[in-house]
């Protein structure tokens, strides 16, 4: 390896967590203390600065070049649609996107706004782009759920892991829309510049994902 360091943004959260596991063989766990309040951390033998950010956050440190390579959902990686290679399925934190409301509700007419309550308006105004259903996008950053309850919204765009939440408050799934996990993104220019080190990440990266297989 180089002088240079190779940054990794990595997730707060269970990704996050997720991640750290896949990452041990780089020997992050000797560096990082997860109990800690400290957002950067430095790896002086392999080299290595990890940072620890915001999920949304994770796609645009790694589009500006302030991290090389990032670990994120495919949720966050559409929602921000920035200019990042998607270099690796890393097959945790799967769920899903989906289109959830009360039983019944009519999701596409012409003729009617539907109101769409999601923290991910982009991806929700792509779908029914597509769809040709005029919507009006409600952006939610807390439960999204309550916005049918309370009639706020006729539905949500969401992420679904269970769907225990969506029964428990009597909603449920009207489409699903895609099947989302935790994704390796990296830089352009560090792709080009620094191949050889992400490669080898890369590699130690597979060798986990097929022992947890």
């Amino acid at each position: 390896m180089n002088a240079a360091y190779l940054t990794i943004a990595l997730p707060k959260g269970r990704i996050g967590k997720d991640a750290i596991e896949r990452l041990a063989s780089l020997g992050i766990k000797s560096v990082v203390k997860t109990a800690s309040r400290k957002l950067v951390f430095f790896d002086e033998i392999q080299r290595i600065r990890y940072i620890f950010v915001k999920a949304s956050d994770v796609v645009t440190y790694v589009s500006e070049g302030v991290s090389d390579l990032g670990i994120v959902g495919k949720d966050n990686i559409l929602e921000e649609d920035r200019h990042v290679y998607e270099i690796k399925d890393l097959g945790f934190g799967k769920c899903d996107f989906a289109i959830a409301g009360f039983p019944g509700t009519t999701l596409y007419q012409k003729d009617t706004v539907l109101k769409v309550a999601t923290k991910y308006p982009n991806v929700a105004r792509a779908h029914f782009l597509k769809k040709r259903q005029p919507i009006h996008i409600i952006p939610l950053q807390g439960s999204v759920e309550l916005g049918p309850i309370i009639g706020l919204s006729d539905v949500i765009v969401d992420i679904v892991e269970t769907g225990n939440t969506l029964k428990a408050n009597g909603l449920e799934i009207l489409e699903p829309l895609m099947a989302l996990s935790a994704r390796l993104i990296v830089n352009p220019a560090s792709y080009r510049f620094k191949h050889e080190r992400i490669k080898a990440v890369m590699a130690l990266l597979e060798e986990r994902t097929e022992n947890n297989d």
